[in-house]
């Protein structure tokens, strides 16, 4: 959200003196940043309206506006989504910049869009602080259920499928239609938006906003509890922040997960921890496992709806003011959460060619696997008596198994294929049998940290002319990807493993490494980007950093990958074969860190530096 003025305080700043305006210009300035304020202070022209305006939708006490969209030939009965803009924005900016109204024509629902007036507020900001417009059966959030109402009165909405988003206010106003009428609606989004009650008057919506309020769970919740008398069922929440948030500030995702959870009774431990399109996601399920509430934290992404402009099927949206491009689109996810999609209900088929069933296995295996789906493969992933091997995102698929890792004897293969639906269809199981013959024992570990002295990056350009040694180390750690200054970034990690026996079999090895920051999804650009890790015998050239460690020689090539990070830390898959081959019993192996492709724009990962990375080798002696 940009700010939530009220319109008294705007009043004061158009009647007062000039040196009362100053501070009043100066006040707005603090909370809009520079394109809100030339909107406001310049009177900038609102875009032409694109979706039909309603009018007598009732008493509306809120003197709000109504705007919707009803895709061509709908018929009764189908889903109703409430989209609340942001400051600064109308519903007209809010609709096809944001995706929803490209959703409504693929899922078929409608799109209710009310605006602000700038009688209520000069900042268009909806007033999610104003206790007038918290509360059930009057202002502002009476005039949107109003709206509701008529909408299932004029196109018959399915009651039982109603749905509240918005951004900043308008997502600080979605807690609050939740929350006073959780008989209306079956879930809501809160994106960069605030808690429930986190405010009851303008003074202290700032501090709610930065540096936000902190509050149990169980006080999060009761502020819900109060407003309506409901009992149950609640709303679904999906929750959105970025991190790099310095108006509405990443604590309000925290601050909400906590009330929404404590509003259905469960706790706040995530029940599922993954990434999607390579940003951290949580889960919060009920007992019976259905998820109640989910967050997305957009890492390096600051104050907007996050969108992902394009033709893809999970894509959507135009950047613009307060609607980022952060290659994710929000929009797509928060309905699939609510299940609007329907994408499809038909799981891709998937064969796992190699190995052959009921064959004996030795040394590294090529896993090799076909899949097919109506709409679309996402990835194929490899798995070992139920645990993932590693993934593939393009076909042909394949993986390289070091069986030597496994112990000897029978062992079971899956391959499984995940479509662009999250349908997940698994091939039939692959019984081998694996002889390495090792002379047996009790398999050992041993654990290096890298050489901090010794490590660093390089960038360089596209083609990789004109490297040099980056700068930023001691400050930032060791980046990876396209900094803002159009470079490629590859980082390179030293380990003394002298301490392995000279005669050891090497039967696995992984390296693991602690995040710092991000900006963008170099995973995500372009799709199916892997960071890789390639492997050297000893020091390739000399021991520490130098230039020629960008796209000199190495033993082994993409001996393992990095999946993106759901956590502070992350462990590459198992290193091939040839990888562990690459392993120096007598002295250092150095590891290059590398994104597969070059991304097209900005997206850059910065890891940890120091002694912080670990390289973990399982041998018998």
């Amino acid at each position: 959200m940009t700010q939530p003025l009220s319109a008294a305080y705007h009043r004061r700043c158009a009647s007062a003196p000039t040196a009362f305006v100053v501070r009043c210009r100066r006040r707005i300035l603090r909370w809009f940043g520079c394109p809100a304020i030339l909107l406001i202070l310049l009177g900038t022209a609102a875009p032409v309206l694109a979706q039909t305006e309603v009018t007598g939708f009732g008493s509306n006490p809120g003197n709000l506006r109504m705007f919707k969209y009803v895709p061509p030939g709908l018929p009764a009965g189908a889903p109703l989504v409430v989209a609340l803009h942001g400051c600064a924005q109308s519903a007209s900016s809010y609709d096809a910049e944001t995706g929803w109204q490209m959703l409504a024509d693929r899922w078929r629902f409608t799109l209710l869009l009310p605006q602000q007036q700038s009688g209520n507020n000069s900042s268009s900001c909806f007033n999610w602080f104003e206790t007038a417009d918290t509360a059930r059966g009057q202002g502002e959030p009476l005039s949107i259920k109003q709206m509701v109402d008529r909408m299932k009165a004029d196109h018959g909405s399915d009651a039982s499928r109603i749905y509240v988003t918005g951004l900043s206010a308008g997502g600080a106003m979605a807690a609050v239609m939740m929350a006073t009428y959780p008989d209306v609606f079956a879930g809501g989004a809160i994106v960069a938006g605030l808690p429930y009650r986190c405010a009851s008057s303008q003074s202290a919506a700032f501090g709610c906003m930065n540096p936000g309020s902190d509050l149990t769970p169980a006080q999060w919740g009761d502020k819900v509890r109060a407003a309506s008398g409901h009992a149950g069922p609640w709303p679904t929440v999906s929750i959105w922040h970025g991190d790099a948030d310095y108006v509405v500030r990443p604590a309000n995702l925290t601050e909400s997960m906590e009330q929404w959870t404590n509003v259905h009774g469960i706790d706040q431990t995530a029940d599922a921890s993954d990434t999607v399109a390579g940003y951290p996601h949580r889960v919060y399920k009920d007992a019976g496992g259905n998820p109640r509430v989910e967050t997305f934290t957009i890492t390096g992404m600051g104050h907007g709806t996050p969108v992902d402009p394009g033709s893809g099927e999970s894509q959507c949206g135009s950047a613009g003011a307060y609607i980022l491009d952060a290659n994710i689109c929000s929009s797509y996810y928060i309905g699939r959460f609510w299940g609007l999609d329907d994408l499809d209900g038909n799981a891709p088929t998937v064969v796992l060619t190699s190995p052959a069933n009921g064959t004996n296995v030795s040394g590294s295996i090529s896993l090799t696997a076909t899949a097919s789906d109506d709409i679309g493969v996402e990835r194929v992933e490899f798995l070992l008596d139920g645990a993932l091997l590693g993934t593939d995102t393009t076909a042909p698929y394949s993986l390289t198994w070091n069986s030597a890792s496994t112990t000897d004897g029978a062992h079971v293969l899956h391959a499984r294929a995940v479509d662009v639906a999250d349908n997940v269809g698994t091939s039939a199981a692959v019984n081998v049998n694996v002889v390495n013959g090792g002379g047996g024992g009790t398999p050992l570990v041993l654990e290096f940290a890298n050489e901090d002295a010794n490590d660093g990056y390089v960038k360089a350009n596209a083609d990789g002319s004109a490297p040099a040694i980056g700068t930023l180390e001691p400050y930032s750690g060791l980046a990876l990807g396209r900094g803002s200054d159009g470079k490629f970034n590859r980082s390179l990690l030293s380990f003394d493993t002298s301490a392995l026996p000279d005669n050891a079999t090497l039967l696995s090895a992984t390296l693991t490494v602690g995040y710092r920051s991000a900006y963008g999804n170099p995973w995500g650009n372009p799709s199916g980007n892997t960071l890789v890790i390639d492997a050297n015998h000893g020091c390739r050239g000399a021991c520490a950093i130098e230039t020629g460690d960008y796209a000199g020689t190495v033993s082994a090539e993409a001996v393992a990958q990095l999946q993106p990070f759901s956590g502070g830390s992350q462990t590459s898959n198992l290193f091939s074969g040839a990888g562990l081959n690459a392993i120096n019993r007598t002295g250092r192996t150095q590891l290059r860190l590398r994104f597969s492709a070059n991304p097209a724009a900005t997206h850059y990962l910065w890891i940890g530096n120091g002694a912080s990375a670990k390289l973990r080798v399982e041998y018998l002696p």
